[in-house]
Parts: structure tokens; C-alpha cells; sequence
């Protein structure tokens, strides 16, 4: 069974922030596959404020960051208009839970679904879950 990568947006351990992913002070790295979720570690945004809204430089910055950690998958709460940007690198998950914890417990039980859209490549759909 293949293991994802997951960047969870947020500001602290718990909740998700309320702004877009690019905009998080920090991002939560999990392995999931579909025996077990498992904390990699915590990595704080790096990435400069953006000169104008959906600036391409922001998204770059992001991307870069993320594929350091070879993330897969990135969760957050709200994405702004670079999600079109990131989705051809990322699978991009939009969840209604404010906590991380619940997050992880429905993207574990959603595992093949995650798995399947990473598959697609730069064709892939963001997901709501």
C-alpha cells in the first residue's frame, strides 16, 4: 500500500487557520496510509507575503517548500485562487472539520480516494471532504 505525504494547514497543533493554505504559519506533515497515520514533523511558512492577490511567486514558494518534504496531499480549510496552480502538484483537500485531529481520521478513511486523484497527475481535481 502506497503512503501519502499530508501538509495540514494551521496557525497551532489543533485547528486548521481560517485563511487560505498559502497564508498558514505553519504546516503539519503526516504519513497516511491505510493502516495508520503517523506525525513526521512541523514545518513553519517560509514563503514571502504576496505582492498581489493569487500572485504566482506565492504559490511557487509554497510548492517549493512542500516538495522539500515530498508532500503529496495539502488540507486546509480555505484555498485561494492558486489552487489551480498547486492542484498539478499536490492533491488539494478542502475540509469542513476545524480540528486537525478529525481531519486525519476522515482522510485516513478516504485513503483510496486521496490515492486515486494523486494518481491522475497534473489532470487531478481538488477534493472536499
Amino acid at each position: 500500500m502506497e503512503k501519502l505525504k499530508i501538509a495540514f494547514a494551521t496557525d497551532d497543533k489543533n485547528s486548521f487557520t481560517n485563511r487560505h493554505f498559502g497564508d498558514a504559519k505553519h504546516y503539519y506533515i503526516y504519513e497516511i496510509d491505510n493502516n495508520s497515520a503517523n506525525f513526521i514533523k512541523k514545518i513553519d511558512n517560509t514563503v514571502e507575503e504576496e505582492e498581489m492577490h493569487a500572485d504566482p511567486k506565492k504559490a511557487k514558494g509554497i510548492t517549493n517548500l512542500l516538495s522539500e518534504e515530498n508532500v503529496n496531499v495539502v488540507v486546509s480549510k480555505v484555498f485561494g485562487p492558486n489552487i489551480k496552480r498547486i492542484k498539478k502538484k499536490f492533491v488539494c483537500i478542502v475540509v469542513k472539520e476545524e480540528k486537525l485531529e478529525q481531519s486525519i481520521n476522515n482522510i485516513y478513511n478516504n485513503i483510496e480516494i486521496i490515492i486515486n486523484e494523486w494518481k491522475k497527475g497534473t489532470e487531478r481535481s481538488h477534493l472536499s471532504l
